[in-house]
């Protein structure tokens, strides 16, 4: 068995390797276990959890567990993946050091895995990267160019999977500026849709993470074009900085959309001009972006409440992606009253985005503030009560709007339970807030 042939060649299918992936539920891992499995290759993992992308993966024939003591996989492993959010002295990994097996986080395999492709489109930027993701490959689906895809979001269009295999000649994959991971792929094209700036548990600044955009545009080669909007200062900035051919989204007309939204049709206008640069009739991209249906966890209707208050469920996280998800609520559900059961995502961010955040929802009716949801990579903080109320205060005032901590998401769903018809229920965040727009339903 040649791993390196198996990591670095087109052969992926002529070599067969056992691979166990530690995290396989996280959205990018589950991905990428999926096409590994449907190219011939032994899959296994863990998580933390059982989900829907978890049972998917057993419904493929991949054996998952939720044991993550370190010794969950065979001594033959070929290759140990795991998830970012996987800390170096995990058990797993601990105990597939002991064992010598080749260790790869998903980044790195990702990238290994788009060296088999002939070319690879990359999406990247702070907002709006899964729905484009999402929209190029429905677009080159639909145009007959067999695409591979691997987003950051399950996909209604796509049997509401979060990959697709397909040829070896297109990938679309969605590539994550967190720790500067996107440098692990070497593109062909990319789509930029933003960069305003986020993740500063990892950037020193805003020019620090600016300069990763541009770092990872100098990957294209020489004739590969940057697709952005170039009257957004930022992208332009970015765009001539790295001295590749900028092709741009405001030089498109014509476009459609059935979901509503400003920065979808931003979207859609970056996936107008992929389609044109690889030469797909326009007719085609039009129709298939109009037949866009969305994704998941963006601007999401679950269903409805036993009184009949509309449940969305959507992953927003950043104050700008509050702002604009709310914005499409308000064109969307015209003359109901919206409530957004709000859900920070990690301190850090909190902190970094606190004036922006206290300005983002204006366009909703009332906010119901939680308690900041922490994530695996970040050290707890412990919840102070008093500095939440003075966020929801700063919200208030900020966003001239009614705002109430709170607190957990289950004192949240008694008071969603108290509204009825004419009330939408925005579920917003990053983390396990999606939970609560279940449990409203299913209250049903």
């Amino acid at each position: 068995m040649n791993l390196e042939a198996f990591l670095c060649a087109r052969c992926v299918t002529i070599v067969t390797v056992k691979i166990y992936c530690s995290g396989i539920g996280g959205i990018g891992l589950s991905a990428l276990a999926a096409l590994y499995r449907a190219d011939g290759h032994a899959v296994l993992g863990s998580d933390r959890t059982e989900t829907d992308l978890t049972r998917r993966l057993r419904e493929q024939g991949i054996a998952v567990t939720t044991d993550q003591g370190g010794s969950g996989f065979p001594d033959d492993t070929d290759l140990f993946l795991y998830s970012a959010a996987v800390p170096d002295d995990a058990p797993e990994r601990l105990h597939a050091r002991k064992l010598g097996i080749r260790e790869l986080n998903y980044f790195q395999a990702l990238g290994a895995y788009a060296r088999g492709f002939g070319t690879v489109i990359a999406v990247c930027g702070t907002h709006g990267k899964s729905t484009t993701t999402a929209m190029a490959a429905l677009v080159l689906l639909a145009a007959g160019l067999d695409p591979t895809v691997v987003v950051g979001t399950k996909v209604p269009q796509l049997d509401g999977r979060n990959w697709r295999k397909g040829g070896q000649r297109y990938l679309v994959l969605e590539a994550c500026e967190y720790r500067r991971h996107f440098l692990e792929i070497e593109p062909s094209m990319v789509l930029l849709t933003n960069a305003d700036g986020d993740h500063f548990d990892a950037f020193d600044s805003v020019e620090d993470y600016q300069g990763a955009f541009a770092d990872f545009l100098r990957k294209l080669p020489a004739d590969g074009p940057v697709i952005t909007h170039m009257d957004d200062p930022d992208c332009r900035r970015i765009a001539r900085e790295s001295g590749r051919r900028s092709a741009d989204a405001e030089d498109v007309s014509g476009i459609r959309l059935s979901i509503p939204g400003r920065h979808m049709l931003a979207n859609a206008a970056l996936v107008a001009v992929l389609g044109r640069e690889l030469g797909i009739d326009a007719r085609v991209t039009r129709e298939t972006l109009h037949a866009f249906r969305g994704t998941w966890r963006r601007l999401e209707e679950r269903g409805a409440t036993p009184a009949g208050a509309t449940v969305v469920d959507d992953y927003a996280h950043h104050p700008k992606e509050v702002a604009c998800t709310l914005a499409a609520a308000r064109e969307k559900y015209r003359g109901a009253r919206r409530i957004c059961v709000f859900q920070p995502h990690m301190h850090n961010r909190v902190a970094a985005f606190r004036e922006a955040f206290a300005s983002a929802f204006t366009d909703a009716d009332a906010v119901w503030l939680l308690d900041v949801y922490e994530a695996r990579r970040e050290a707890t903080q412990g919840i102070d009560a008093r500095s939440m109320e003075r966020f929801a205060g700063d919200i208030a005032r900020g966003s001239a709007t009614q705002c109430t901590y709170v607190g957990t998401p289950e004192s949240a769903r008694g008071k969603c339970l108290a509204l009825g018809q004419g009330d939408v229920i925005l579920c917003m965040g990053a983390g396990d807030v999606t939970d609560l727009a279940t449990a409203l339903v299913m209250d049903r």
